[in-house]
C-alpha cells in the first residue's frame, strides 16, 4: 500500500510538472492539404531496389497515391520535385532514452537541477532527433509523457514517441540508481530522485510489480520495460545475475496483457532470457550474451530481439564498467549472426544515454550494421521491421496506422535523400547534408529544396 500511495503522489506531481511549457519550438511549415513528390525513386521499406522515377501524393497525414494515380485534387498542392532523389520511410530507433540522453548522470543528480530544466533539454534532444530523420522512437524508460504530449499537440517538434514510462527494477537491479548512502525506503530511507522523476520504479514482490506496471499504463505507456538481468553500466548488478523471480515477471506480463500490450525486458544471458520467455515476455532488449540454443528458442517462440551494435566504454568509465561493456561488445557478433541464422524477429536501437555529445552518432550507428547485413537489409530493419515491433502495442499504440513503409494508406513519415542509400548506405550517416526533406505525419519539418 505504501508504494501504491507514493506512486500515486508521484504521478500527480509529474502531471503538474508536465503542464509547464517544455520548449518553445519553431513551427513546422503550415501543413498543405496535399503534397506531391514528383520525379522521385522510392525505397518502400522492403523492396530489393529503388523504383524508377515516379510520384507520391500525400493528402493530410497519409500517402494517398503512388505512380500514375498520384494526381492532386486541388491546385493548392505543394509540389516537391525530387529530380531523381530517393524517397524512403522515416528512420525508427527502437531503443532510446530521450530524457536520459540529453543530460549526464552528474547533471541529473545535481540537487540544483529542476525537473523542468532537464525536461527542456530532453525536448530539445527530441527536436534534434527528428531533424536527424528519426520520425519515430520507442522510449525504453524515462519521464517522456509530457514531451510526447507536447509533440503530439504541435507545441514542440520531435518524433512519434512510444513511451514505456518508468523502468521497473528490483532492489539491486539494473534500474536501482541509488547512491551508496541511500537507504531503501523499506529500511528507513525515502523514494529516490530517479523514482520521483519517473525514471525508474524500484518494485519488489508481485504486488509492487503489479502496481508499478499499472501505474505506467495509467500514465499512457505503450509497452512496459522491466529489468530482468544484470547491466554493463550499473553499479550493483554483475552481468551474469538474473533479476526478478518468475512470479514477479509474470505479474508484469499479466498486467500488460490485460491492457492488450506487452512487456519487453533488459536481459543479456540465456538464464535471464529463458525465464523472461517462460513468463510470457514478447521482446528482449540486448541479448548479446545469448547462446545459440537460446537464440533458436526465441525464433521458435516468435519473440522479438531488439539488438544494438555498441561501442566500448569510454576511457573515463570505471574498470568494472569497462570490463562488463567489453564482454557485451564481444558477444554482439554472435548475437547478430545467430539471430539472422534462425530468422529471429529482429529490431534495432541505439540505447545512447548520459553522454549528450554521443547523440549525434545516432545515424552513424546504423552504418555499423553493414557488418552483418546488406545496405538494403539495414534500411529494411530501421524502417519496416522496427515499425512492426512498434505495432506490437496493439490498442495502446499512440499512432494507429501503418509506419515504416511507403504505400498507399500508410502514415506520411518520409525522407527525401540526396542519392541512393541502397547503393551508398553512408548517406544516412550524414542527415544534415543528405536528408533534404523530412516529413512526419504529412507535415514538412525540413526542406532545403525551396
Amino acid at each position: 500500500m505504501y508504494i501504491a500511495f507514493r506512486l500515486i503522489q508521484l504521478r500527480m506531481m509529474m502531471g503538474v510538472l508536465a503542464l509547464v511549457p517544455v520548449l518553445t519550438a519553431p513551427a513546422a511549415e503550415p501543413p498543405a492539404n496535399e503534397v506531391l513528390f514528383r520525379n522521385v525513386r522510392v525505397f518502400d521499406g522492403t523492396s530489393e531496389a529503388l523504383t524508377g522515377p515516379t510520384a507520391v501524393l500525400v493528402r493530410g497525414n497519409t500517402i494517398a497515391a503512388i505512380g500514375a494515380a498520384a494526381v492532386p485534387a486541388t491546385s493548392a498542392v505543394t509540389i516537391i520535385d525530387g529530380t531523381g532523389r530517393t524517397l524512403m520511410p522515416g528512420l525508427i530507433d527502437n531503443h532510446v532514452h530521450i530524457f536520459m540522453s540529453a543530460s549526464s548522470q552528474a547533471e541529473m543528480m545535481d540537487p540544483k537541477a529542476t525537473f523542468g530544466a532537464l525536461e527542456a533539454k530532453a525536448a530539445e534532444e527530441a527536436r534534434l532527433m527528428l531533424l536527424r530523420g528519426f520520425t519515430a522512437a520507442r522510449d525504453m524508460g524515462g519521464p517522456v509523457f509530457g514531451i510526447e504530449r507536447a509533440i503530439d499537440q504541435g507545441k514542440n517538434i520531435g518524433p512519434r514517441i512510444y513511451p514505456s514510462g518508468a523502468m521497473i527494477s528490483q532492489t539491486s537491479g539494473h534500474g536501482d540508481f541509488r547512491m551508496p548512502e541511500d537507504r531503501s525506503r523499506r529500511f528507513g530511507g525515502q523514494l529516490t530522485t530517479g523514482e520521483l522523476m519517473g525514471i525508474g520504479f524500484i518494485a519488489d514482490g508481485r504486488d509492487e510489480v503489479l502496481t508499478a506496471t499499472r501505474e505506467n499504463l495509467r500514465a499512457g505507456a505503450s509497452q512496459i520495460k522491466v529489468m530482468a538481468g544484470g547491466g554493463a553500466a550499473s553499479a550493483y548488478d554483475p552481468l551474469d545475475v538474473s533479476q526478478y523471480t518468475l512470479d514477479e515477471l509474470k505479474a508484469a506480463v499479466e498486467a500488460a496483457d490485460d491492457w492488450n500490450t506487452y512487456v519487453t525486458v533488459h536481459a543479456y544471458t540465456p538464464r535471464a532470457v529463458r525465464r523472461a520467455v517462460e513468463a510470457g515476455v514478447k521482446c528482449i532488449e540486448h541479448g548479446q550474451l545469448l547462446d545459440e540454443a537460446t537464440m533458436q528458442l526465441l525464433a521458435e517462440k516468435g519473440i522479438w530481439l531488439s539488438l544494438q551494435a555498441l561501442d566500448e566504454a569510454p576511457p573515463t568509465a570505471s574498470p568494472s564498467t569497462k570490463a562488463k561493456k567489453h564482454t557485451v561488445v564481444e558477444g554482439t557478433d554472435n548475437a547478430f549472426k545467430w539471430a539472422r541464422k534462425y530468422h529471429v524477429k529482429l529490431a534495432w536501437g541505439t540505447d545512447l544515454m548520459f553522454v549528450p555529445a554521443q547523440m549525434k552518432n545516432q545515424n552513424t550507428d546504423i552504418l555499423k550494421l553493414k557488418h552483418w547485413m546488406t545496405p538494403r537489409e539495414v534500411l529494411k530493419l530501421v524502417t519496416h521491421d522496427n515499425a512492426e515491433l512498434l505495432a506490437l502495442s496493439g490498442p495502446r499504440n499512440p499512432y494507429p496506422g501503418k509506419l515504416g513503409v511507403i504505400q498507399e494508406g500508410a502514415l506520411a513519415d518520409m525522407l527525401l535523400v540526396d542519392g541512393d542509400p541502397i547503393a551508398n548506405l553512408a548517406l544516412v550517416g550524414d542527415p544534415g547534408k543528405n536528408f533534404v526533406v523530412i516529413m512526419k505525419d504529412g507535415k514538412i519539418y525540413k526542406n532545403t529544396l525551396q
